[in-house]
């Protein structure tokens, strides 16, 4: 399952920046997680400081 991005993100890019496939990116002030590039490995989830990020 790819993780998802929730609404308790702050948009601070952190999970980008540790995303080992760059499969997420900013677009108007919002960070998405592209599901068909996403391995699921959880990098991202444990670097988020909000706890936003969750499997879908």
């Amino acid at each position: 399952m790819p993780h998802v991005i929730g609404p308790e993100c702050i948009a601070c890019g952190a999970c980008a920046g540790e995303c080992p496939v760059g499969c997420i990116s900013e677009a108007d002030g919002k960070y998405t997680i592209k599901a068909d590039d996403c391995v699921d490995c959880g990098t991202c989830a444990a670097t988020c400081p909000m706890g936003a990020i969750k499997q879908a």
